[in-house]
C-alpha cells in the first residue's frame, strides 16, 4: 500500500550567520548613538565628577513658603483651606448650625400634608439653608470678627485662629444642646463629667447637640401633624357613613389640608416658631 499523502515536509532551522549578527550589533550601536543613550564603549569610561547643586534662587528653582511676606499666610495656603472648606461645608453645616432641625420641620409639614414630592427637596433644602444663614448670620460674624480677620492680617497662627473661631459656635450649641444628651454622649464615651459647659469636648458636643435639634424638630413635627390628622378622621369617618369604603381618604383630605394650611399662613407659622425656637435660647 502506497502511505497516505502528507503536508510539505518542515524546513530545517538554520542558525543566522555571523553577517547577519554584525548588522544587528551595528544597527543598535546607531541606535544608541542617535538616542544619546551610553554605549558599551562610552560606559567604560572615567566617570565625570558629580556637580554641586545649584542655587534654586538662580535657576529657577520651586521653593515652598507658607508665610507671606508680612506675616501674613501666603496666597496658595488661603486657596488650600478655602477648597479644604468648600470641601467639608456640608458636613458642617449639617453638624454645628440649625439645617438639621429646620430641614426636618419642613419635611415632616410636606408629610403631614400627604405630599410626597412637593415642594421638592431642593426647595426645602434651599429654604432651610437660607433660614439657617438668617439664623447663625450673628454667630458667623463673630467667628470672622475674632478669628478669620486676624487670621488673614497674621496676628494669629492657625492654631490660635481655630480656637477662637468654635469659641462663637461652642456657645451657640451650648445654648440649645440639653444637659442630659451631654451626659449621654460623655458617658458613651468613658469621659469624666466636665467640671463647666466650656471645658466639654467637641467632639462631644456636637452628636449631643445633634440629638437635641431632632428631638427639638420631632416635637414641632407632632403639633404640625395633629391637625391634619384631625381632618383624615374626620373624612375617613364622613367616607365609611356614606358607604364610600373604597375610596381612599387621602384622596379626598388633601384638598381641604392644602386650603386649610393656606388659610392659616402656615409657611409663615412654622417659619415664624423656627426662628423664634432659637431667639429664646432652646
Amino acid at each position: 500500500m502506497t502511505p497516505p499523502a502528507t503536508a510539505a515536509p518542515r524546513r530545517a532551522l538554520r542558525a543566522p550567520s555571523a553577517a547577519v549578527l554584525v548588522a544587528l550589533v551595528v544597527v543598535v550601536l546607531g541606535l544608541l548613538l542617535a538616542l544619546g543613550l551610553p554605549t558599551p564603549a562610552s560606559a567604560t569610561g572615567v566617570p565625570a565628577e558629580p556637580a554641586e547643586p545649584s542655587d534654586p534662587a538662580t535657576v529657577g528653582g520651586i521653593s515652598i513658603d507658607i508665610g507671606g511676606e508680612t506675616g501674613t499666610p501666603s496666597d496658595s495656603l488661603v486657596t488650600l483651606i478655602g477648597i479644604t472648606l468648600l470641601s467639608i461645608a456640608p458636613s458642617l453645616l449639617i453638624m454645628v448650625s440649625s439645617f438639621t432641625k429646620i430641614f426636618v420641620v419642613l419635611a415632616m409639614t410636606r408629610n403631614a400634608l400627604s405630599l410626597t414630592n412637593v415642594p421638592p427637596n431642593q426647595v426645602l433644602a434651599g429654604l432651610a439653608l437660607f433660614l439657617s444663614l438668617f439664623i447663625m448670620s450673628p454667630v458667623i460674624g463673630e467667628v470672622n470678627t475674632v478669628a478669620v480677620e486676624p487670621y488673614l492680617d497674621g496676628t494669629i497662627d492657625t492654631q490660635a485662629a481655630f480656637d477662637a473661631a468654635s469659641g462663637p459656635l461652642r456657645d451657640f450649641m451650648l445654648g440649645f444642646t440639653r444637659e442630659e444628651d451631654i451626659a449621654l454622649m460623655t458617658r458613651a464615651a468613658g469621659l469624666d463629667n466636665p467640671a463647666d459647659a466650656a471645658s466639654v469636648p467637641l467632639d462631644t458636643l456636637i452628636p449631643a447637640f445633634m440629638i437635641s435639634e431632632l428631638r427639638s424638630a420631632f416635637i414641632i413635627g407632632f403639633v404640625v401633624f395633629v391637625p391634619f390628622l384631625v381632618i383624615d378622621l374626620v373624612v375617613s369617618a364622613a367616607l365609611m357613613s356614606l358607604g364610600m369604603m373604597m375610596l381612599p381618604p387621602v384622596t379626598v383630605s388633601l384638598p381641604f389640608k392644602i386650603l386649610l394650611f393656606v388659610l392659616v399662613d402656615g409657611w409663615g407659622l412654622i417659619t415664624t416658631a423656627l426662628i423664634q425656637s432659637y431667639t429664646g435660647g432652646g
